[in-house]
């Protein structure tokens, strides 16, 4: 695996600068969902669009910087985690080209996640990221966004020290207050609306539980929140 992966330059116009004194903190990532690379790429770099990303990794390894890290790209939109509201302020914004749900899910191929994990590896030692704050746009807006999805392999990431996943989790009596502790307490928007608390609970599983994504709470989901938000502490 390369540990250094080599940087293609493309700029988008789609930026801005970010608020000042607001710390780089977080990744998030993402699929295109779009049915090719190329139509991904032209509408992270289409004014009209006013969407981009700071990097685009295609399925062959090669790696975009469409925005440069300092400046804050339109990726994350309408989005929350661990207390912090609208995380383009303080993300960097990862694209994988994938179809995605619309377009026919597909596995990552390897080049694209090698490259990806050498990217992370640079992106966390230069920022001081932690592993936990390596986070799905689903996770981030779950009522939304689907990505990168139910194939993506967070374990392999996990086992590379750049995200967390459960080793090993046992299952426990379903507990739904405490789920929403555990929810909060992980890094998820827990609110009164039961719409949201559900799309919150699939967006958990959907990255730690990914076989079975259904938005109930049951004894697999309970012990692998408790597993999970071990690890985040």
């Amino acid at each position: 695996m390369r540990s250094r992966v080599p940087i293609l330059e493309h700029p988008s116009p789609n930026w801005d600068e970010r608020p000042h004194a607001t710390p780089i903190d977080t990744i998030v990532l993402h699929y295109t969902g779009m049915a090719s690379g190329a139509a991904a790429l032209a509408r992270l770099c289409d004014p009209a669009a006013k969407v981009s990303a700071h990097f685009l990794i295609a399925e062959d390894g090669r790696v975009l910087r469409l925005v440069a890290e300092e400046r804050r790209a339109w990726h994350a939109g309408r989005s929350y985690w661990a207390g912090a509201q609208g995380l383009n302020d303080r993300s960097i914004g990862i694209e994988l080209v994938n179809p995605g749900h619309a377009h026919g899910l597909r596995p990552f191929p390897q080049p694209q996640i090698d490259a990806l994990i050498a990217l992370l590896r640079r992106l966390l030692a230069r920022f001081a990221i932690p592993p936990k704050r390596v986070l799905a746009h689903s996770d981030v807006a779950p009522e939304r966004k689907l990505d990168p999805g139910e194939r993506f392999p967070w374990a392999r990431l996990a086992r590379a020290g750049l995200a967390l996943w459960p080793e090993r989790a046992f299952a426990r009596p379903p507990d739904e207050r405490e789920a929403d502790r555990l929810l909060a307490l992980i890094g998820y928007r827990i609110g009164t609306d039961a719409a949201l608390r559900r799309a919150a609970l699939a967006a958990f599983q959907r990255r730690f539980r990914p076989w079975r994504v259904d938005g109930h709470l049951d004894a697999e989901t309970m012990g692998r929140l408790e597993a999970v938000a071990l690890l985040s502490r």
